[in-house]
């Protein structure tokens, strides 16, 4: 179910598919299977501020993400030169760093050409 490039689907999006080759799996059974590959690093789990958990497969290249702010939809992107990217060791507040995502807010060209139709909105960073 989680195949392909710029995958990121919800529990309840793989739970659909999976249900066309398994007719009686539960959502239970979905969410379970998500945490254990979660926690074997086969997955990444991308939390949205205001939608749903999604799952992207893409765990062999460093990379962060682009989500439409109105439909939701998200890919992957790549931060050139990210290597550089850390927290200098005053902000850390005693922790130790694993890692770092970020989620770059925009407008997909679909959802844009609605806009067009109506005013824009000015986005906030």
């Amino acid at each position: 179910m989680l195949v392909g490039d710029h995958v990121h689907l919800t529990a309840e999006d793989i739970h659909a598919r999976a249900q066309l080759a398994l007719p009686e799996i539960s959502l239970a059974t979905v969410y379970n299977t998500l945490n254990e590959i979660v926690t074997m690093g086969e997955v990444l789990q991308v939390a949205s501020s205001d939608g749903p958990k999604r799952y992207d497969p893409n765990v062999q290249t460093p990379h962060q993400h682009l989500r439409c702010v109105n439909c939701g939809e998200l890919r992957d992107v790549t931060i050139p030169d990210d290597r550089n990217l850390s927290l200098p060791d005053t902000q850390r507040h005693g922790f130790r760093l694993l890692g770092v995502d970020i989620v770059f807010r925009g407008v997909c060209p679909a959802c844009d050409q609605q806009v067009l139709i109506s005013p824009r909105k000015t986005l906030h960073p």
